[in-house]
């Protein structure tokens, strides 16, 4: 049997024996190790020397093994994997976190199967984020939360699908899977301040129970449970209260009791929350609302610097752009032209295809695409009356169609013929027609109904 060295979290080598799994499906066979923590730490005792803990074991191995499975209890598995996916800087390795409500021992249990999942993602899959694997779905770490105490399946990410799901076949969602945004060395940022508590807003609660969490000695921060969309109940001593301990520096975070949406300034208490300095978390789960913030706390930052990185992902914990879009935030006003263009040359529209022109002073017909080509296109003809003749008219022929084997363009009956990558000068020559196909977005597809109507 193969024997493998792993370090504990203080650097201290350990000679384990190695196990390997049977051939899986992607024909390979998974080799790891199990090192166990003497003592074994409890997960409803878990707190951020716990946590360092884990992060530094990670750390002292991370060169040498290519995952990491860490197998924990499931009261506070959600917290554990919110707080390391913000402690784990520049992670490019896998690290599922996983549990079971009943242990192995029982015959029927969940373990074997969360056990096994998480190990055939683990050796199969590089996805670079720390994650919580149960009852067949891989999760955001910082996106799940527990939802059930007996069931096996207690853990869900109400507010972000799953990474992973395993089956006959194991299905990946990349598009949602981040990755560093550049190559730099992974570390365990440690330095946490727990100074911080989490209130559940309740009808009736008095200001003076706030006013008492909030005066806590060396309190400098506060995850606030709230209705709805973040509304409390209105109160000027309640909102006097939690005034007065933004302005004293402590930072306060609304998040929603909900178990899906987010929290938002839509109705006067939400909003008056805002104006007396609380933080609108978004979609953030309680667990990484709350860890984040032990987390900022640690960086010696302002409070103006931890109020603006609670609300914006870090981590992919929580999705910044709440409110309604009315347009693509990525079209500029070329790409707008364009699509504008295309769907009227796809429709037909003779009147909106003149108008785009017009407007942008014939610059269009004057763009390439990818392969230097000019909207002059084969194969493509409309004109703006039924007469040839008898008005301004557009021909976009096929060499088949000009006795000279040239592209042609027909302007009151006066045939020029041009070449079909030399550029038009101005919308005197033509109004032209755009067949920059591939040009077109891909997020406005001419399949599409015209959005532009």
């Amino acid at each position: 049997m193969k024997e493998l060295v792993a370090r504990t979290d203080t650097g201290e080598e350990q000679i384990l024996k190695s196990l390997r799994t049977p051939m899986t499906s992607y024909r390979k066979k998974i080799r790891y190790c199990v090192l166990e923590f003497n003592p074994l730490l409890d997960s409803s005792s878990i707190n951020a020397k716990g946590w360092k803990k884990i992060a530094f074991t990670i750390y002292n191995n991370y060169k040498e093994f290519d995952a990491f499975l860490v197998l924990h209890g499931t009261d506070s598995l959600a917290y554990t994997s919110s707080a390391l996916s913000f402690m784990l800087q520049n992670l490019g390795k896998p690290v599922i976190l996983t549990g079971s409500q009943t242990p192995m021992t029982e015959l029927q249990n969940d373990a074997t199967d969360n056990l096994l999942g998480s190990l055939l993602i683990a050796g199969h899959f590089m996805i670079p984020e720390v994650c919580l694997f149960f009852n067949h779905e891989l999760y955001r770490g910082n996106r799940a939360t527990k939802v059930n105490a007996t069931a096996f399946a207690a853990f869900q990410s109400p507010n972000f699908p799953p990474l992973a799901t395993v089956g006959i076949n194991t299905t990946a969602r990349w598009d949602l899977i981040t990755r560093p945004n550049a190559i730099e060395k992974f570390r365990v940022e440690e330095n946490l301040d727990a100074q911080v508590a989490c209130l559940r807003i309740f009808p009736g609660i008095l200001p003076e129970m706030v006013e008492g969490v909030l005066n806590l000695k060396n309190l400098k921060g506060l995850v606030l449970e709230t209705f709805g969309a973040g509304n409390l109940p209105e109160d000027e001593r309640l909102l006097q209260v939690l005034g007065e301990a933004c302005r004293r520096g402590i930072v306060i975070v609304n998040v929603t009791q909900c178990l899906t949406g987010t929290v938002s300034p839509l109705y006067a208490p939400g909003t008056a929350l805002g104006r007396a300095g609380v933080v609108f978390g978004h979609d953030l789960t309680s667990e990484a609302a709350l860890t984040k913030l032990i987390w900022l706390l640690g960086k010696n930052l302002t409070d103006t610097q931890i109020r603006f990185q609670m609300s914006h992902s870090l981590r992919g914990e929580l999705t910044e752009q709440s409110q309604t879009l009315f347009e693509h935030p990525g079209l500029t006003p070329k790409m707008e032209s364009i699509s504008r263009l295309g769907y009227a040359i796809r429709d037909g529209d003779l009147d909106e295809i003149e108008r785009v022109l017009v407007a942008q002073e014939g610059w269009l017909l004057n763009e390439v695409d990818y392969a230097g080509r000019t909207p002059l296109v084969s194969d493509v003809q409309f004109s703006l009356e039924s007469s040839p003749c008898d008005s301004t008219s557009v021909s976009m022929a096929s060499s088949r169609d000009c006795s000279c084997d040239r592209a042609s363009v027909s302007a009151n009956c006066d045939r020029k013929c041009v070449d079909a990558g030399v550029p038009f000068s101005s919308r005197e020559d033509v109004v032209g027609v755009l067949g920059m196909k591939q040009q077109i977005p891909q997020f406005l597809p001419l399949t599409a109904p015209n959005p532009f109507r």
